[in-house]
């Protein structure tokens, strides 16, 4: 792997320029952009194993760990860090209730193995197939369905105290109009910890908790120790019912692919368009990564827009930065005392908090449908949107024997099969097919409005 050289004076990025991957900082600087990486996935990183019930600092380890994999992997060419996938949530959720953990972290290892041989087939054929399989009408409708498909679970944690919800969702959305630049992007953990404190202020900690031995909150945070082991599990690929959930976990590997292909891209836009070539590498080490989580107890990682907003406003896409910032993530993994104050957070807020985040996740979705110009006048693309939506919405399922299939599989193969059917009937027939395009860089939601919104002017388009 080659090392970094020192960009410019290693204090200053000049304007229009950027710290490219194989380049970095002085070590100081070096060092701060590594902890401030891991503070902008902290927020969303602990969401997912709070909202599935997995070990915090076990998910934690795993994914400092996993990014440490997949700078080796890539060569020490691609800058990304490797948080939680909110792709996994309903599955694991589902896969919990009906088999243990054991089934669902058997179905986080199927589902990094997958990736890493798409990965392989991407190496050795390219990108085109995958452009093919999900052109942008596809791609936004399965990203933006599992995001709605959870809407069900944001109002179950909402009900359980709608006061404090309340408080956490408009802190979240305050935070995000309020703060320009860094702030701005950790909205959805800023508005989580004005949430927590309420709650903290409200008496919350003070309620016992019947599954932890009828003992408080607080009393298991005062308790905790500041440093041990995490707490590791192992998947389960014997119980009859695992080899049943594990196909609601197959639609999540499309996900997966889609965010780091958009990944690369976006990170190729912005420094070297060599870096398109790291794509099958990616994915392989995306999925090396989700094995080794699901094989240990830790949930599936993926590439996180949050920190692509965090180089955007940076300039710096230095690995040594993230190599910083995984090791920082696993030394946090080996405290009790944090994993236990992230157990600790209240319905009511993750029912504030995934609101929005839910609701962000579908937008993501609708945004590769902006930055493509889906044109949605066509009856294919209308109903390849359409019915995996309300399909997902609903919560449609499907009972085949032993199979069971939720309304994430089912939406996504409802799109596959009514866009390239569809199209394939509208191509004989001349009535409007839609040939797609590939799948965009998916960057960050947030950011900061052009010089020219912000001036009230009119800022090009």
């Amino acid at each position: 792997m080659p090392l970094w050289t020192v960009h410019g004076d290693g204090r200053t990025v000049a304007p229009g320029a950027v710290v490219a991957p194989t380049e970095r900082l002085s070590w100081p600087a070096t060092l701060a952009m590594g902890v401030q990486h891991v503070v902008a996935m902290f927020g969303a990183t602990f969401l997912v194993p709070s909202l599935t019930g997995f070990p915090v600092s076990t998910t934690l380890l795993f994914s400092g760990l996993g990014t440490l994999l997949f700078l080796v992997v890539t060569k020490n060419q691609l800058p990304s860090y490797l948080g939680s996938s909110f792709a996994f949530i309903a599955p694991i959720t589902a896969a919990v209730a009906a088999g243990g953990t054991g089934s669902a972290l058997a179905g986080v290892v199927a589902v990094g193995l997958l990736l890493a041989l798409v990965g392989v087939v991407v190496q050795v054929a390219g990108l085109g197939w995958v452009d093919a399989l999900m052109p942008p009408v596809v791609a936004g409708a399965i990203v933006a369905l599992i995001g709605f498909n959870l809407a069900p679970t944001a109002w179950t944690n909402f009900q359980a105290d709608g006061a404090t919800a309340t408080i956490t969702l408009v802190a979240v959305i305050l935070f995000s109009v309020l703060f320009r630049g860094f702030l701005g992007r950790i909205s959805i953990f800023l508005g989580v910890v004005v949430g927590y404190v309420y709650a903290a202020f409200t008496g919350s900690f003070d309620i016992p908790n019947p599954l932890r031995g009828d003992r408080t909150p607080a009393e298991l945070i005062a308790d905790a120790p500041w440093i041990g082991l995490p707490e590791f599990h192992l998947p389960d690929f014997v119980s009859p019912g695992t080899w049943t959930t594990i196909a609601m976990f197959l639609p999540v590997v499309l996900v997966l692919v889609a965010e780091n292909v958009g990944h690369v891209r976006g990170v190729a836009t912005m420094t070297d368009a060599s870096v398109n070539r790291h794509t099958g590498r990616a994915l392989i080490a995306d999925g090396a990564a989700t094995m080794l989580a699901g094989g240990f107890g830790g949930s599936g990682t993926t590439t996180y827009g949050e920190n692509i907003g965090v180089m955007a406003a940076t300039r710096v896409y230095s690995t040594a930065v993230y190599w910083i910032a995984g090791g920082f993530a696993i030394l946090l993994a080996f405290s009790p005392k944090i994993g236990e104050v992230f157990n600790s957070i209240p319905a009511g807020v993750l029912g504030g908090a995934t609101t929005a985040l839910y609701g962000l996740i579908g937008i993501i979705g609708i945004k590769i449908w902006v930055d493509n110009r889906v044109d949605f006048s066509r009856p294919v693309n209308q109903y390849t949107a359409a019915v995996a939506l309300v399909i997902a919405i609903a919560g449609f399922s499907l009972d085949a024997g032993a199979f069971s299939f939720g309304g994430i599989v089912l939406g996504t193969v409802a799109a596959l099969a009514i866009y390239h059917l569809g199209n394939l009937i509208a191509r004989a027939r001349r009535t409007g097919a839609d040939d797609g395009g590939p799948i965009p860089a998916v960057g960050p939601l947030g950011g900061d409005p052009l010089d020219g919104d912000a001036a009230g002017g009119d800022a090009p388009r």
